[in-house]
């Protein structure tokens, strides 16, 4: 979506932009539904998608090079760890003098063992000298990378929030009720969703064993789990294995969140690292309260005892209790997604990203060339 938006949005009188893009992996959803909604069309290189694997990694960086050399551009700006990479290796060997890489999340833990996390952070080091500036998406996530990981030195940083469209997410009361209605849930009900492709890094089980914990003290309530991907017949599995399958309600890709939004009486987030996630921004702006890891940027976006709950990576009993908590107290659930709401919407918006992304790119180019 943020790329999507970067392209369609910046100034065209200023700006050319073409977005590059892989294919999506196994039972991930497939935004090219939102990217025609926008009026943008990628260039697809199939080996570009987010498994790692030498031959295609070699054919990817071969196209992406083809394709710089042919279209000579004056900024490559990156996305992702994979593509981050790929991207700026071919760039840089094309001669390319303004390279830019945002960190939405990114890989240098929780995501691999000790050995080739440190080989990543090796990797990201020495582009790091190769990027003319490096974006992060919150200013947890620059100390983390600056201070913590030492990806680079501070000077090479930039801090600026991710942007989207956000007025189909604050009017989404008009929407209230289809969900209930397309699951046949009655509005005494209480819905707790999770949205996140189900992959281990989402820790989607900590959800559930949570979940388990919630249902010995209140049974009138429904977890949603929305989202596809690698661990969807784990998760299942799982939930049949705590005896709460009849509690959970998978509603695998979903291409309407406004109206999932919409029906949920509270929102939870369970990973393990994070930059900004999206889903918090949508249920935020929705004027949902939400409940989430203390995790990478999570904490800048979510205030915790004003419009949310945060609680520790890994804990299922506090995060059990904080779901509780606010369950059970309608007038706090209420007044957190208000102050959610107020808090995200003049934040996180497409043109203030578009206004931040331009005057960085201006700034790069107008430096001297070496």
């Amino acid at each position: 979506m943020h790329t999507v938006l970067l392209t369609a949005g910046l100034d065209r009188s200023r700006f050319e932009s073409l977005l590059v893009a892989g294919v999506v992996g196994e039972g991930e959803g497939d935004m090219s539904y939102f990217a025609s909604a926008y009026g943008v069309k990628p260039t697809i290189i199939p080996e570009l998608g987010r498994e790692i694997g030498l031959k295609n990694d070699l054919i990817a960086l071969y196209r992406l090079f083809g394709l710089i050399k042919k279209e000579k551009p004056d900024i490559v700006h990156t996305h992702t760890a994979r593509a981050g990479a790929l991207g700026r290796i071919a760039a840089i060997l094309s001669g390319v003098s303004c390279v830019v890489h945002t960190f939405h999340g990114h890989v240098l833990h929780s995501y691999f063992g000790k050995f080739k996390t440190k080989f990543f952070i090796l990797i990201e080091c020495l582009l790091a000298r190769f990027t003319s500036k490096i974006i992060v998406i919150s200013p947890l996530q620059y100390y983390e990378l600056c201070h913590q990981i030492k990806i680079s030195p501070s000077n090479k940083f930039a801090i600026i929030p991710l942007g989207f469209d956000l007025i189909q997410f604050l009017t989404v009361e008009v929407h209230r009720g289809r969900l209930r209605r397309e699951l046949r849930v009655s509005g005494d009900i209480l819905l707790v969703g999770i949205i996140g492709r189900l992959t281990a890094i989402k820790n989607h089980a900590l959800f559930l064993r949570s979940a388990a914990r919630v249902l010995q003290k209140i049974t009138n309530v429904r977890f949603l789990i929305v989202g596809d991907g690698k661990l969807a017949a784990e998760l299942r599995e799982l939930a049949n294995d705590i005896r709460i399958q009849h509690k959970v309600i998978f509603l695998g890709w979903r291409d309407d969140m406004p109206t999932v939004y919409a029906d949920l009486d509270l929102a939870v987030l369970t990973s393990l690292n994070e930059g900004t996630p999206v889903s918090l921004i949508e249920a935020m702006t929705s004027a949902k309260p939400v409940v989430a890891t203390a995790v990478g940027g999570v904490p800048d976006i979510v205030i915790n005892g004003r419009t949310g709950i945060l609680v520790p990576s890994g804990d299922e009993e506090k995060l059990a209790a904080a779901i509780i908590g606010l369950l059970e107290d309608a007038d706090k659930r209420r007044d957190f997604g208000k102050r959610a709401r107020e808090f995200v919407r003049d934040r996180y918006t497409k043109e203030r990203l578009f206004a931040d992304m331009a005057r960085l790119y201006q700034d790069l180019l107008s430096v001297p060339k070496r």
